[in-house]
């Protein structure tokens, strides 16, 4: 089995192995890192720059995930490569979008059937995209599955080494909060997509606890055994506009979807047990 990741990053390194532990082949294309495609066991494919091979591995390929996102341009992939796509034939295509789409909802909840109100451009280009591949999806019959990510974390990823190096920073915006995911359940629900194929299907993918981000970082340094940097109110932080437009957006995730329709049992259901595992694994 031939599987084929276009933008293979943080969350592909993770699937890749337990891929390759199946029995499949992957490629995978990157921009500059074709040495950290590899670490993870796949076949690097450098994109833009061979796109002949794209175009071959899209042909052939059982299976393929686009992890690329969208740049000021549109989503590369639709603009690029949606006639090679047209005329693929995986039997699954997943795209990973993320629960920015969702918008604003003042700490309220939203699922997978919420009405789409982003609140920032890089909300809406994910909508913009999710579409885009809907339609291709339509017009080809495309067995097209959405993945709505939130936050994600994991290993080299997580709050540790801001809080080592006094970086760390406890932002107080009442009312706050996020949802989160560990990288190893978006490999978990990948994994049980492509055991159930349902084209069509869109599934958010975050744990059970939406938390406030403050909490984070509290209870990342309990588990360093040091005290939480000084609170500071959001009203008054110095924050990069890229920094303060993450808070413009505050929601509760609803699961549901994953447990019921694919079976998945979230190894890391909420931020404590994610953030004692990241612990774990970068100490």
């Amino acid at each position: 089995m031939e599987m084929l990741v276009i933008g293979h990053g943080y969350s592909a390194g993770y699937l890749t192995p337990a891929l390759i532990a199946r029995g499949w082949n992957v490629t995978g294309t990157t921009r500059t890192a074709p040495e950290r495609v590899a670490a993870a066991g796949a076949t690097p494919l450098i994109w833009p720059g061979q796109e002949d091979r794209l175009r071959a591995a899209i042909g052939c390929a059982d299976a393929i995930l686009v992890a690329a996102g969208p740049d000021a341009d549109g989503d590369p992939v639709l603009a690029s490569l949606s006639q090679d796509m047209a005329l693929a034939r995986p039997r699954w295509l997943g795209y990973l979008s993320t629960t920015g789409v969702y918008g604003d909802r003042k700490g309220g909840w939203v699922d997978e059937g919420s009405r789409l109100d982003p609140s920032t451009r890089r909300g809406q280009a994910r909508v913009d995209a999710e579409r885009g591949w809907q339609e291709l999806a339509r017009a080809h019959d495309l067995p097209l599955h959405v993945f709505r990510l939130a936050g994600i974390y994991g290993p080299g990823r997580g709050p540790f080494a801001k809080i080592r190096n006094d970086t760390a920073r406890r932002i107080i915006k009442p009312g706050q909060v996020f949802s989160r995911i560990h990288v190893e359940d978006i490999a978990a629900v990948l994994l049980a997509s492509l055991d159930a194929p349902n084209p069509g299907a869109i599934y958010n993918l975050c744990d059970d606890d939406p938390a406030p981000p403050q909490d984070i970082i509290t209870y990342a340094a309990q588990l360093l055994g040091v005290e939480p940097p000084p609170e500071i109110d959001f009203a008054q932080a110095d924050m990069t506009p890229m920094a303060r437009s993450f808070y413009s957006d505050s929601k509760r995730v609803r699961n549901d979807r994953i447990k019921q329709d694919l079976g998945v049992r979230l190894r890391y259901p909420d931020y404590r047990s994610a953030l004692q595992a990241i612990y774990r694994a970068e100490t």
